[in-house]
């Protein structure tokens, strides 16, 4: 898309799964992507830095743990010195845990929260410095989750953390919304990536069913009657970082082919 071009996005998480498919979406729609991962993720990270570069889009692998602070201000910062400014920011990154609640642990507390929701603090703290700098209206992203909008059995702190996400969303939407910037989030469903393998392995141990038969019954249950894919979520974000998105902000959009209905 014309109107794209010369645009910046770093995508956390972006070496694999659901962030590679966001990265290369936005490098179609005229992106110059940085590909925002763990540093021992940089052998895939450059994988998807290659492809975007065949798709005619500059990229770059940026080394980033989500839960440090400082770390993202560099990572931005680096970004926007490599690729020429920042525009969009795509707070992909997130782990699941799936575990009974009675069960959590204070430090698998901790990770989650660090990872899914401090990281989202951090980065619009540092995106909302680099827009200023610019003089850019930026666009953020959050990745929020069908459990963002209900509560799951066996997932209370990953849904705890992505009903923090919306509410950061919401929040953040309304005190950047002066400054122009926009701040919306995508809701998917059941995506068939390595975090669902896990999520079927780790119910499998909890209540017993064969492995595959968790993930089945809960394909079995959206409406358009298939698995979710990278790419299903990736349109949606292309929609929140692109100016047709321009007077949406503050929402959380469910992406779950016919799950949930809000």
């Amino acid at each position: 898309m014309t109107e794209n071009q010369n645009r910046v996005a770093p995508v956390t998480g972006a070496a694999q799964g659901i962030g590679r498919g966001i990265a290369l979406r936005l490098a179609q729609d005229g992106y110059d992507v940085a590909i925002a991962d763990l540093d021992f993720q940089k052998e895939k990270g450059e994988g998807v830095v290659k492809e975007i570069e065949e798709l005619g889009r500059k990229a770059v692998f940026v080394a980033l743990d989500v839960t440090d602070k400082d770390a993202f201000e560099k990572a931005v910062d680096t970004t926007a010195e490599a690729l020429g400014g920042l525009h969009t920011l795509v707070n992909n990154a997130g782990i699941a845990q799936v575990k009974p609640i009675l069960e959590v642990t204070e430090e698998e507390l901790e990770k989650i929260y660090r990872i899914n929701v401090h990281s989202v603090f951090f980065g619009i703290q540092a995106a909302v410095r680099k827009f200023e700098e610019q003089g850019v209206k930026g666009k953020i992203v959050n990745a929020a989750s069908i459990a963002a909008v209900k509560g799951f059995p066996i997932l209370s702190a990953y849904s705890s953390t992505k009903f923090a996400v919306r509410g950061i969303t919401q929040a953040a939407a309304q005190e950047l919304a002066p400054k122009g910037h926009t701040v919306n989030a995508y809701a998917p469903g059941i995506v068939g990536t390595g975090m669902w393998d896990l999520i079927d392995e780790k119910l499998h141990e909890v209540n017993g069913k064969p492995i595959g038969q968790n993930l089945k019954e809960n394909v079995d249950s959206i409406a358009l009657g298939r698995i979710e894919t990278p790419e299903d979520v990736a349109g949606v974000v292309s929609f929140f970082a692109d100016e047709r998105s321009d007077y949406v902000t503050g929402q959380v959009l469910l992406v779950d082919g016919g799950m949930l209905y809000n």
